[in-house]
């Protein structure tokens, strides 16, 4: 317990100083510790090394600043950076995108969306010009709705199906031949995309374990965090999260509903065979 309480103050230090952007040393004197063994300990409770810490604290004060109009500069200073060049480091290396995207949030991004009934249920699927963005089975489509729109707050968005989504579409009816021609548009952290690039590789009608996901990506000790970055998955079945399951052998979780996700793997096990 007496590790938690420093691994709390350190919180707190961090909270209240990252505009100084305290060094590893710093810290680890604010709550008499060494060095090395402040960076043991808090990795231990936190699971992030103290440095991640303080970049995620100092990145969500940056975002606050941009959403209310703040120039990238003053964004900058505000969060103790010394220029904008280290506010675009701190964006690329957490969050996947420049400040500049992040500001825009989809500003002038046209995204064409469609409804249709597939195979698995009721579908929302959505296109940039670059490719598919997003994909998800309906409960209560409003919502859904919702949920796309609010990936991208300031795009505009366009009720009609588009030859990207036809091609898509087909793939979910069981015609693989345009596997090949779907592109996908993905915005995400390096290690979501990380994760994403991961279940693209699991084969047609296999399964693979989140262990497995976690060691392809080298971050064996990562399984918890790479279930989260699963369950983020924004396209449904064309990032194959369904194929993810438990290394117990029991099916687990699944966004779009448990029941949805037997009913895929069974679907795809039969095609499989009936190819054999």
């Amino acid at each position: 317990m007496i590790d938690y309480y420093r691994v709390a103050d350190a919180i707190n230090y961090i909270n209240k100083n990252f505009k100084n952007q305290p060094s590893l040393e710093e810290v680890a004197e604010a709550i008499h510790l060494s060095p090395y063994h402040f960076q043991r300990i808090f990795k231990e409770w936190a699971g992030i090394s103290p440095k991640k810490f303080l970049q995620f604290v100092s990145l969500q004060h940056a975002k606050e600043l941009l959403v209310n109009q703040e120039s990238m500069l003053s964004t900058s200073y505000e969060t103790g950076l010394s220029g904008s060049s280290r506010l675009h480091d701190l964006f690329i290396t957490i969050e996947g995108v420049t400040p500049g995207e992040f500001k825009s949030q989809g500003k002038n991004l046209e995204i064409s969306y469609t409804t249709f009934d597939g195979s698995f249920g009721h579908t929302l699927i959505a296109n940039t010009s670059k490719g598919i963005c997003h994909l998800s089975f309906l409960e209560k489509p409003e919502e859904s709705l919702k949920v796309l729109m609010g990936h991208f707050p300031s795009a505009s968005f366009v009720n009609q199906e588009s030859k990207m989504q036809s091609d898509a579409i087909s793939i979910l009816k069981g015609n693989w031949n345009n596997l090949g021609q779907v592109k996908l548009h993905l915005s995400g952290t390096p290690f979501q995309l990380k994760v994403w690039e991961a279940l693209l590789k699991i084969p047609f009608g296999r399964a693979a374990t989140y262990s497995t996901i976690a060691e392809a990506i080298n971050q064996p000790n990562a399984v918890r965090a790479v279930g989260s970055m699963i369950g983020a998955n924004p396209v449904a079945y064309l990032i194959p999260c369904h194929r993810v399951i438990k290394s117990t052998g029991v099916i687990g979780e699944y966004h779009w509903g448990s029941t949805r996700k037997v009913a895929i793997l069974g679907w795809e096990s039969g095609q499989l065979k009936e190819a054999v």
